[in-house]
């Protein structure tokens, strides 16, 4: 039978941030508006608002920016992503702010492996 640290996985929780450095942008990018990214949630502040467009552009990222990198790939030491509008300044920085452990059985959508979801356990603590 499996420890509870062989049956699961780290992941890093992010902190996104927008930041223009002096570039215009074209979609609502307010600097410093951020949110936050803990396992599988977006975790907004009360009033922190982002572009849907420009957000499409950072999404796919980050779950690799959650996971361990070698120290030479570029998800390791590029933080900042574009806009998706070829016209616009705004940009994403990505921070790894800290690591969070994760159960296989907890996050498994197989059935046979499958316990309480994380998400679920945590109301219940």
């Amino acid at each position: 039978m499996m420890s509870e640290r062989e049956d699961g996985f780290w992941l890093y929780d992010l902190k996104v941030e927008t930041v223009l450095d002096g570039r215009t942008p074209v979609c609502r990018h307010i600097e410093g508006e951020s949110f936050s990214v803990e396992g599988e949630a977006l975790v907004f502040d009360k009033c922190q608002r982002i572009s849907m467009y420009a957000l499409a552009a950072v999404l796919p990222l980050l779950p690799a920016k959650q996971r361990d990198t070698h120290s030479n790939d570029w998800m390791s030491t590029d933080a900042e992503v574009a806009c998706a509008d070829p016209h616009c300044g705004g940009r994403f920085r990505i921070t790894r702010t800290g690591k969070r452990w994760f159960s296989h059985s907890e996050t498994t959508g197989l059935p046979e492996s499958r316990s309480k979801p994380y998400w679920q356990k945590e109301e219940t603590e």
